[in-house]
């Protein structure tokens, strides 16, 4: 039997501490939209948009931020790499240790964290 179904898009959700700081990061730092939120004044879940990729958020309490290491880590295909990553870099988003570099695997990348240690890496195949 043949599917009929096809997966049309996925958006991640993010664990974060505080949903209204998360915003502001990624809105005035990144570059993206808001896209919804549960509440204006103390949302406990939002989504933000930016060109076709949607990241929603999602308030967790403190006592399950025990484990740091098993933070998630997003990569998001971009046309152009060298120009996010200097528009990031003039915002101050990352340590001057970060760098665009050229993998072994065929891309040209860059990473760095959130407000909540969930890591973001930027992408482009060369």
């Amino acid at each position: 039997m043949k599917s009929t179904e096809q997966f049309l898009s996925v958006h991640p959700v993010l664990a974060v501490k505080d949903v209204l700081a998360s915003i502001g990061f990624y809105v005035h730092n990144l570059g993206f939209t808001l896209a919804f939120a549960d509440d204006a004044k103390d949302p406990k879940y939002a989504g933000i948009r930016r060109g076709n990729v949607e990241i929603h958020l999602q308030w967790h309490d403190a006592s399950e931020w025990e484990h740091t290491v098993d933070r998630p880590m997003l990569r998001f295909l971009v046309s152009n790499t060298a120009d996010l990553f200097e528009e990031y870099k003039n915002k101050g988003m990352f340590h001057a240790q970060t760098s665009l570099k050229e993998t072994a695997w065929g891309t040209k990348e860059f990473a760095f964290y959130d407000l909540d240690k969930n890591g973001l890496t930027f992408y482009e195949d060369v």
